[in-house]
């Protein structure tokens, strides 16, 4: 079975590709499929951007399983901020500059509790959409302990509860088994396999 996963990001493709690894499942990025351009996140849920990319995938594909997963950060401290708006709460700047931002808003916070969660939009051939979630819990360091993985801004700064690494310290292989995006895209695979 070949799927689509509507992304150009290489991190995220890198830890998906792990979790369908040993499975009968190809999982090909935008760029892989020859799809340009990429679908406007501008839904107000987790849930309806990840619509809004599978379904993008899937209207300039034939009679092919397309995907796409929408994440956020969900901080008490800042009142649920940034929410959806992970990935451009700081504005139109680097990944680093995320990070520094969202360390900045932080400063002096006490409570430095945290949820990720992540909403994962399957859709088939004959446009029948599936629905996986995953959620972490965790807490946000005072400072990175290492660089960020690629256009992953929390990944320096994010320790899942129970663990003593952030995620950027550890390996993709291990990240899968716990963070919330290995949780959802585990329930996709185990969907796909059911009905292979």
């Amino acid at each position: 079975m070949e799927i689509i996963l509507a992304t150009r990001n290489p991190s995220k493709a890198l830890q998906i590709r792990a979790v369908f690894s040993g499975s009968d499942i190809q999982v090909r990025t935008l760029d892989d499929a020859g799809i340009e351009g990429e679908a406007a996140e501008d839904g107000t849920t987790l849930e309806e951007n990840s619509s809004k990319k599978a379904w993008y995938a899937h209207e300039r594909s034939s009679d092919t399983w397309t995907m796409a997963d929408d994440t956020g950060i969900f901080i008490a401290a800042l009142n649920g901020e940034p929410g959806i708006h992970a990935a451009s709460w700081a504005g139109n700047v680097s990944t680093e500059e995320i990070t520094a931002y969202c360390l900045k808003r932080l400063k002096g916070a006490i409570d430095r509790s945290a949820v990720f969660r992540t909403v994962v939009l399957l859709i088939s051939p004959a446009g029948e959409k599936h629905v996986f979630t995953g959620e972490v819990s965790g807490t946000i360091l005072e400072a990175p302990r290492v660089p960020p993985q690629p256009k992953m801004p929390y990944s320096p700064i994010f320790v899942p509860d129970g663990q003593n690494l952030c995620w950027a310290e550890m390996s993709i292989e291990y990240e899968n088994t716990i963070s919330q995006r290995g949780i959802a895209f585990r329930k996709a695979r185990t969907f796909l396999e059911s009905i292979a």
